[in-house]
């Protein structure tokens, strides 16, 4: 198994990467050639299909990426400078010129990186004019600030990170000199995208469960049995199914009277979400057999954990009394995939033995103050009523206020005042105390 490694940056660094990787023989990598930081964008688009890990080199095409949304951190990395670096390239500088330069503008590189990195004797005879920015700023603002700074007679040279300010700024012919990555930190990230790039292919093979369960109407067993339509519906459900386990090259049983699994693996199903999303799924399968399904997806590190995971997605999918999609991954923390694109996500697992003995004689679980403090934060609202609450539990308003009295109790929750303006008694506002809880 060859983990492919997409190379991208400016002509020089990426030859140098590429001669750097030459003793990586598990890494295969991919050459892409950039004039300018923003063709990025256009690079990882058209072949992101092609590469399982993309190397940098430098922070500005990287945080670029990542600011577009291009990439996640788990699947990318970039070579960063340091203050080593720096001393070669004043070390040219001097020998260039014949004599010491005390006044230089400098990007992109951190001042901790330049204190690390010299001599306290050089740094505090050398004034560095610094653009210590972080993430990605466009080129042409830090061309501006070097040649601010140059035609002001504050530096005498310029030093940068960025292949295309250098190559603007030899240009204008203000003294410039560029910053490249050494072979140590370049060997560093090249054993870090190896570690990323295992663990990826480690998760892609991962198994996963699409587990459908079919919301059934209020039919009685046998007036079930012989509907016509239900069976011709149930035909439909399936024909979509196959489709899509095709699709995710999986294999799907039947498990029990209208429950399905789609058996596959995380990349597969990866691959399959690039496109479309799960709700979509749910979504297709009502316009071609009118049935509304719930579905829960689980992953896990064998068979029996994923089986484990989906069936706490359907306990959890059951609460709701329509169609909705559950994930619950191999640590079984649980997400909530909504309408509008959001998650909402809580945990299942007991915490410790603290929040165990907390909620020993509560007469709620830790799991419901779990979710309630994720729906909070998706929310964004702590001052609610049980309205507000079994609204967001899709729960009865007696239900609700239950477990707002029980967090009373625990101190998870405290009245803060009334609700008036409706039939019968005022509804009582609760604030919720879950800071405790989220730390």
């Amino acid at each position: 198994m060859k983990i492919r490694v997409g190379v991208v940056g400016p002509s020089d660094s990426v030859k140098q990467m590429m001669k750097v990787g030459e003793s990586y023989p598990d890494l295969n990598f991919i050459p892409f050639v950039y004039e300018n930081t923003e063709e990025t964008e256009q690079i990882i688009l058209k072949n992101k299909e092609w590469v399982d890990q993309w190397l940098f080199s430098g922070q500005a095409p990287y945080y670029f990426a990542l600011s577009k949304e291009l990439i996640c951190e788990d699947e990318a990395t970039f070579t960063p400078l340091n203050g080593a670096s720096l001393l070669a390239v004043l070390l040219q500088a001097f020998l260039d010129e014949g004599h010491i330069l005390k006044r230089f503008s400098l990007d992109t590189i951190q001042e901790e990186e330049i204190e690390k990195g010299l001599d306290s004797l050089v740094n505090h005879n050398i004034i560095f004019h610094l653009n210590a920015y972080e993430g990605y700023m466009p080129s042409n603002e830090i061309i501006h600030f070097h040649k601010k700074l140059y035609e002001a007679g504050k530096i005498e040279a310029a030093i940068t990170c960025l292949n295309n300010v250098y190559q603007e700024l030899t240009a204008m012919k203000i003294p410039v000199y560029r910053l490249v990555q050494s072979e140590l930190t370049l060997r560093r990230s090249l054993e870090h995208i190896r570690e990323k790039g295992h663990v990826n292919w480690y998760k892609k093979s991962q198994l996963v469960i699409i587990g459908i369960d079919i919301i059934r109407s209020s039919l009685s067993n046998e007036e079930r049995h012989l509907s016509y339509k239900l069976k011709h519906q149930e035909l439909e459900l399936k024909k979509v199914l196959l489709q899509v386990a095709e699709k995710m090259n999986a294999s799907i049983v039947q498990i029990g009277d209208g429950l399905h699994y789609i058996y596959t693996t995380r990349g597969e199903l990866d691959l399959y979400m690039s496109s479309q999303s799960i709700l979509s799924m749910r979504d297709e399968i009502y316009i071609h057999s009118k049935l509304y399904v719930r579905i829960g997806v689980g992953y896990g590190l064998t068979v029996l954990d994923a089986e484990e995971s989906v069936g706490i997605a359907f306990e959890h999918a059951r609460e709701y009394k329509g169609p909705v999609v559950i994930t619950v991954n191999e640590e079984k923390d649980v997400k909530v995939l909504m309408e509008d694109g959001d998650e909402i996500s809580y945990h299942t697992r007991n915490i410790g033995n603290e929040w165990e003995k907390f909620f020993k004689d509560a007469g709620i679980s830790l799991k419901i103050v779990s979710k309630i403090d994720s729906l909070s934060a998706h929310y964004q609202k702590t001052a609610i009523t049980s309205q507000d609450l079994a609204h967001w539990l899709k729960s009865t308003d007696r239900n609700a206020r239950r477990i707002l009295m029980e967090m009373e109790k625990i101190g998870l929750a405290k009245v803060v005042g009334e609700e008036s303006g409706h039939r019968g008694r005022p509804r009582k506002i609760y604030e919720l105390q879950l800071e405790s809880f989220e730390k």
